[in-house]
């Protein structure tokens, strides 16, 4: 039987003025990018200025829309009717940021960074915390984290707060989930750091006054603390369930329908909102199949009523799109892309 075909309810993403926030993601290579452009670009049709964001390291959104986004600026795309800007953040610069925050002073970065708080002597004490790893080796979804971040603090500023739809490309999934994690494992971490900082100080600031020694390394920290309060906002829009709108992506086949069924069921568990499933590169009807494509065809119900049945993804808005015979690039093409999706 064939599935009972759903619109992706486009109207209601579209409607109202309050900014609002739609993660697309799911595992590599099912479409999300184009998926992510595409609705971008129908937003801004609609008269929405839209801001799209990829924090894939592959550069894909680049790709999609034919143009060079990888200045970690925003960059306009020229087109649609309302604004349309387009962010790719490259997320090894971001790390490297994280690194040059943990090495003010060179060295050992973790070592300078507690003499610096006046923790030397507890510094060896400290190895069971693992400090070293966090600031030497950031930890898993960190560098998407702190793309996200970026992209806070952008939107944050005076000239930017125009933006009323912002579109995510993400990563592969598993970055995604770690990522919302991070605020728990940061706050662990920096909360140990700062504990300890604050039992020490008193006992120091009498002898830091004597050598003056207050500088930059105070700074590490702050920036820590500063990192955590970020990533503890990126969590809370993340679960923000009136702005923010978490859209897997996937295609009709069993490995990808598990790997979203287990995506979803992870997305419950950080309480982030999720309403609909894109099921990308159906094929399209056609009065007579060759061997292959009746194959394929079969294949593809099977993969749908196998989500119809999968009690993580059966209560999701099915929205099918089809697998197109052109490759999509560009404004024109993810226009047209875009209406074949969200209807």
């Amino acid at each position: 039987m064939a599935p009972v075909e759903t619109t992706a309810e486009f109207e209601e993403m579209v409607s109202g003025t309050q900014r609002k926030y739609y993660m697309l993601g799911g595992k590599g290579g099912v479409g999300k990018t184009s998926c992510a452009a595409s609705l971008a670009v129908k937003f801004a049709n609609n008269g929405h200025p839209t801001l799209v964001v990829s924090t894939d390291p592959a550069h894909s959104l680049s790709d999609s829309f034919a143009q060079d986004l990888t200045g970690g600026t925003l960059v306009p795309v020229e087109g649609p009717i309302a604004p349309l800007f387009a962010l790719e953040i490259n997320p090894d610069k971001a790390r490297e940021e994280f690194r040059d925050v943990s090495q003010k002073n060179g060295g050992t970065g973790v070592k300078d960074f507690m003499d610096g708080m006046g923790l030397g002597m507890l510094a060896d004490q400290l190895g069971e915390l693992k400090l070293g790893e966090l600031l030497d080796t950031p930890p898993p979804g960190l560098d998407e984290a702190l793309a996200i971040s970026k992209v806070i603090q952008f939107l944050e500023s005076q000239e930017y707060n125009m933006f009323t739809r912002i579109v995510f490309d993400t990563a592969p999934t598993g970055h995604t989930l770690r990522l919302l994690s991070l605020p728990d494992f940061l706050d662990a971490s920096i909360g140990k750091i700062l504990k300890l900082r604050q039992k020490i100080s008193s006992a120091t600031s009498a002898i830091k006054s004597v050598f003056g020694q207050e500088g930059p390394r105070q700074d590490a920290s702050d920036k820590l603390e500063k990192l955590r309060e970020r990533m503890i906002k990126v969590r809370e829009l993340f679960r923000d369930t009136n702005s923010t709108e978490f859209v897997i992506v996937t295609i009709p086949t069993v490995m990808a329908i598990s790997e979203s069924s287990r995506l979803r069921a992870s997305l419950t568990k950080e309480s982030v909102p999720v309403k609909r499933l894109i099921v990308n590169q159906i094929l399209p009807p056609s009065a007579s199949d060759c061997k292959f494509c009746a194959m394929k065809r079969k294949d593809q119900t099977r993969a749908i009523e196998m989500i119809q049945n999968d009690p993580e993804l059966s209560s999701l808005l099915l929205v099918q799109a089809p697998l197109v015979d052109v490759e999509i690039r560009g404004v024109p093409a993810l226009q047209f892309l875009g209406d074949m999706i969200w209807k």
